[in-house]
Order: C-alpha cells, then structure tokens, then sequence
C-alpha cells in the first residue's frame, strides 16, 4: 500500500497509564487498549483529525506528521463490522460501540425504592451504554449522583435475579478482576468516586470465590481515596446462583 506523509496520532506509552478514556472517542476504532496500553491500531483507521486530543487525561496523545498509508474509509466499515457509507454520506458520529448514551428503560440514577412488578417480571434494567469499566469515561453523565453497581463479570450469569434485584435504578460498571489489570480499575473508580457530583454509593457484586475478592478491594481502595464519603456496601453471589449479603 502507498504510503504519503500525513497527519496521524500519536500515543506516547510512557504517560499512558491504560484508562482507556480515549477509546470511545474514536468514531472510527483506530485506538485499542493492548496489554494495558493504548495503540494506534493501523494507520489506515486514523483520520488525522485528532477527536481523541481532549479525551486522555495523561497528555499521552498527539497528532504528528509522518510517513504513513492514507486514510481508508473501506478499512473502517470492515473494521467496525458494518458497510462501507454511500458516497458522499455523513459520516457516523461518535464510536458505534462505546459512545456513551442513555438507554430507554426503567431506573432512575439513584434508587428510591425496592425494584418494581415489571422488573421483576424479567423487564431488562440495563439504563446506559457502554458497561466494562475499560471504557466508562470517568465522566461520564450517568454516573452523576448514581448509586453504582460495580458487578464482576460472572455475577449477571451466575445470580438468575440480577436485572431486578440488583440493577433497576442504579448505573452499572462491569469488569473480572482476575483476567483484567486490577490497579487500573482501581484507579478509574478512585476517578470516578472523586467527581463531586459523583456516585453517592456503591454496590459491589462479585462472586464467592476467592480471586473474585479483588473487585470489592478495587472498590473500597477508591472510596478511601474518593476525598468524600461515599457508602459502599458488598453483595456476594454463589456460583449455585444464591445472593449472600
């Protein structure tokens, strides 16, 4: 593939600290989060246009002039899992699988009372979009005086009452505590917690054994570090499917 000088960005892997705030900023995919650091994932998915400078909270991301194969729309479509645009179309604004967004469903940001008969019907919860914790902005507008849920990945598959029992009315973090980069999220939920408009308490779920203790840990290290009081209160699920706590 020819390649031409043009502008394309640049990450500097020194100050990244792995957040991951800078991939839903991305319409076309081209950041990725690879072993706990953000990369440019081909050339081809960088449109120079820099969306991503104001996302990164370390200053690790810049746009440089170099060597580099142009641009390709087609490659973005393939990339993302969709059809390439009509000529001359709009392009799509925002990250098709990450732009945070409210959900039309039930659940206020602070839960007010016990989950409702169409909740517990078997009615989905889920209020917002995205979940994993990797790519929840710290900023994000539905963590704003939420009571959050931080779940282990397993506990929506393990516990059968999930959606009415735990997420109606409350905004929701995921993530494995096991597989993932522990300190990060322990990190980016200090960053969240630190918001004085932030989440005004905290449900962690995590699951009976032991390696699942982890998340509860990532949680209650970010609260003593909030600078505010934040209540957090620990829900355990056995791998039968019963809630302890």
């Amino acid at each position: 593939m020819a390649k031409l000088v043009r502008k394309v960005v640049r990450i500097d892997e020194e100050r990244c600290d792995g957040c991951g705030d800078c991939v839903p900023s991305c319409a076309e995919g081209a950041i990725a989060l690879v072993d706990g650091k953000a990369r440019l994932a081909a050339d081809v998915l960088c449109d120079g246009l820099g969306a991503c400078l104001g996302e990164c909270p370390q200053g690790a991301i810049s746009i440089e002039e170099r060597e580099a194969a142009a641009f390709d729309e087609a490659a973005v479509a393939r990339h993302l899992g969709r059809a390439p645009a009509a000529p001359h179309a709009p392009a799509p604004a925002g990250c098709p699988g990450s732009t945070p967004r409210a959900l039309p469903r039930r659940g206020l940001a602070v839960v007010s009372e016990p989950a409702g008969p169409a909740a517990r019907a078997g009615g989905g919860a889920l209020a917002h979009w995205p979940v994993q914790l990797r790519l929840v902005p710290a900023g994000a507008p539905f963590l704003a005086g939420a009571d959050l849920l931080v779940a282990a990945d397993c506990v929506p598959f393990a516990y059968p009452a999930f959606h009415a029992d735990l997420l109606t009315g409350r905004a929701v973090v995921v993530g494995c505590p096991k597989l993932d980069d522990l300190p990060a999220y322990a990190e980016k939920l200090t960053s969240i917690l630190r918001r004085p408009d932030g989440p005004v308490g905290v449900t962690v779920a995590r699951m009976e054994v032991p390696c699942c203790a982890g998340i509860a840990a990532a949680v209650r290290h970010a609260a003593e570090h909030a600078g505010r009081d934040v209540p957090v209160r620990e829900v355990v699920v056995g791998v039968d499917g019963t809630r302890r706590g």
